[in-house]
């Protein structure tokens, strides 16, 4: 950990994505909840889980397979902006010394038709690293964490259901 408090932190979670994608979600960086559980939004506040399976209409996915099930069967892709960062916890506001991922090998195997943000970090974060490689637009959604507490289960469900996720 380095003086000012952030820990240098490299993503270990693999994207979620096979030829049949259609959609791509991208967070910024995965929370420490998540580094833990080796899987996307693993905090058990975080909402995406809820929000995705209300929009599919099925039950909340428990186990990692049954969450790549979902995604799967829904043409949907996920991972994150960055591949590595300096970081403080979960602090999106602390993310210094940004390396972003690649996505060149999931735009150009995938039927990728849009390109969602998970919240206003990960969109900053994508247009200024990773759009000017893409040169593909994004969508911002409001972020499913816990931190984005002004938003409430219901309010995401509409605003996701809104940006029509399930293509």
């Amino acid at each position: 950990m380095s003086a000012d408090g952030l820990g240098s932190v490299v993503h270990e979670i693999p994207p979620v994505w096979d030829a049949e994608s259609k959609v791509l979600i991208l967070g910024s960086f995965p929370s420490v909840k998540s580094r833990e559980g080796h899987f996307f939004y693993h905090h058990p506040q975080n909402r995406f889980w809820k929000v995705l399976a209300a929009l599919a209409g099925c039950e909340v996915p428990e186990t990692i397979e049954e969450k790549k099930k979902l995604l799967h069967d829904h043409h949907i892709a996920v991972w994150d902006v960055i591949a590595s960062c300096k970081i403080q916890g979960s602090s999106d506001s602390s993310i210094r010394d940004v390396v972003p991922n690649d996505l060149s090998d999931i735009l150009s195997h995938a039927r990728i038709r849009t390109i969602y943000t998970n919240g206003g970090t990960a969109y900053k974060m994508y247009e200024k690293y990773t759009k000017p490689n893409t040169n593909r637009e994004a969508v911002k959604l409001p972020s499913t964490s816990p931190a984005n507490a002004a938003w409430s289960l219901e309010r995401l469900i509409e605003a996701w259901k809104n940006a029509n996720i399930m293509q």
